[in-house]
């Protein structure tokens, strides 16, 4: 296989919801409270309920030079037209050689927490349908064959969660997106509980597989205000590992035994470890601690029920089989500080060429098909959906970076960023928006 013959499909990406978003999808009732669009002192916010919400932070930098990354909130006029366009979306995606994508929420929350915090829960309940109506025709129905749709849930209520998943798989949705952590703010029951089976039940009913994304359950840990950024991301996906153990202890893997997690952007090469580790706990203190995995390991749990994906891996590629091969798929996180876009396709090269072509293949995009119940060749001609194929499609895009969109400005700060001033940064961001 040659670079240029892989098939792409990324399981996680994001979209910055464009202002016309719930316009044409929020009920009668709440018409007149429609989310609506501000620009405030330079930038885009949205307005929900009173209340503004910066349109995009923490990274939707695809298109600026990695030295004006930053985390300050931008207007649309500051972001790639991919990142909330779907044509332009789906031009940058050709530009990068991926087929497929699945796009977390910004507004909502990547585990759709934004509506858990508003005080109206009839009308969050109106939102979140809302927004999954958006993202379902008009985003990812926007582009047949290209999206994997995924869905919100009004989490916070058990019997509209039900309600939402069915409604969802009856219009092909096959994955939702969860808080990592349900219990992280002590208002929902923890993973443990038989609270969450009706849910878990559709979920398993209806294969749609539960998406846990990285920072969704409370922030990664920090150290001190003194910790430089740079230590603290390298930490960020070492945090899923808190509540992957914490999933693979849960009762439910025996209560629906077809259940799938996906553990979204948090990188492979800390799962082995994980999986030897809960073996080695479960052998040596099993006894006192109680843990009843039946007749199978932990590690074997993990291998029937866990999707894991990554962006630039080479040491968990070197460990794959420990993983499980099938159990593996690939990101590539645009329009985030972390993508590796619009170079992907030559990036991830370097982690996979030196596997079997069926292994590849597996990993870039059999995996994803089967797992999300994703179909692309019933829309489109395989031999059209190669990195070579969509690339050369979009040899008019223009990816080069592009200066003076925001973020840091050259030749300012030169001692390492830290932990404290990048919280600094986002409360700043804050103050005076929630109004």
């Amino acid at each position: 296989m040659k670079l240029t013959d892989m098939i792409l499909i990324s399981v996680d990406d994001h979209v910055v919801e464009p202002p016309e978003t719930f316009k044409n999808h929020m009920p009668a009732k709440f018409k007149s409270r429609t989310p609506a669009m501000e620009h405030h002192h330079g930038n885009d916010y949205w307005v929900i309920d009173g209340r503004r919400y910066a349109v995009a932070n923490l990274g939707a930098v695809a298109g600026r030079p990695r030295d004006e990354y930053g985390v300050e909130p931008m207007a649309f006029a500051e972001l790639r037209p991919g990142c909330y366009n779907v044509k332009a979306r789906v031009d940058d995606m050709n530009a990068n050689g991926v087929l497929g994508s699945m796009c977390f929420p910004s507004i909502m929350g990547f585990g759709g927490g934004l509506a858990m915090r508003l005080s109206d829960k009839e009308y969050s309940k109106a939102l979140v349908q809302a927004y999954n109506d958006w993202h379902v025709h008009e985003w990812a129905g926007g582009a047949p064959g290209r999206f994997i749709p995924l869905g919100t849930l009004p989490i916070w209520d058990l019997e509209a969660s039900v309600t939402e998943a069915k409604r969802l798989a009856k219009l092909g949705v096959h994955a939702v997106t969860i808080p990592e952590n349900l219990a992280f703010d002590g208002t929902l029951p923890s993973a443990h509980s038989s609270h969450w089976d009706p849910l878990w039940k559709v979920c398993s009913d209806n294969a749609i597989v539960i998406c846990c994304h990285i920072g969704s359950g409370g922030v990664p840990p920090q150290t001190h205000p003194d910790e430089p950024v740079a230590a603290w991301m390298v930490t960020v996906p070492l945090a899923t590992s808190f509540n992957a153990a914490d999933w693979l202890h849960s009762p439910v893997w025996k209560k629906f035994p077809d259940l799938r997690l996906c553990l979204s952007e948090a990188n492979i090469g800390w799962v082995p470890f994980l999986m030897e580790r809960a073996d080695f706990i479960l052998d040596h203190h099993g006894a006192w601690t109680r843990s009843d995995f039946g007749d199978m390991k932990p590690s074997e749990v993990f291998r029937k029920h866990f999707i894991v994906c990554f962006i630039d891996d080479k040491f968990g590629m070197k460990n794959r089989h420990e993983i499980g091969v099938e159990r593996i798929t690939w990101e590539c996180d645009y329009p985030h500080s972390d993508s590796t876009w619009p170079d992907s396709a030559s990036v991830l090269w370097e982690c996979v060429k030196d596997i079997p072509d069926s292994e590849i293949d597996q990993i870039t995009h059999l995996n994803a098909m089967r797992e999300f119940n994703f179909r692309p060749f019933d829309v489109l001609k395989r031999e059209d959906c190669t990195v070579g194929a969509l690339q050369h499609a979009a040899r008019h895009i223009d990816t080069k970076p592009k200066r003076g969109l925001g973020g840091a400005k050259p030749g300012g700060k030169t001692s390492q960023v830290t932990v404290g001033e990048m919280n600094a940064a986002l409360a700043r961001q804050h103050a005076g928006v929630e109004t």
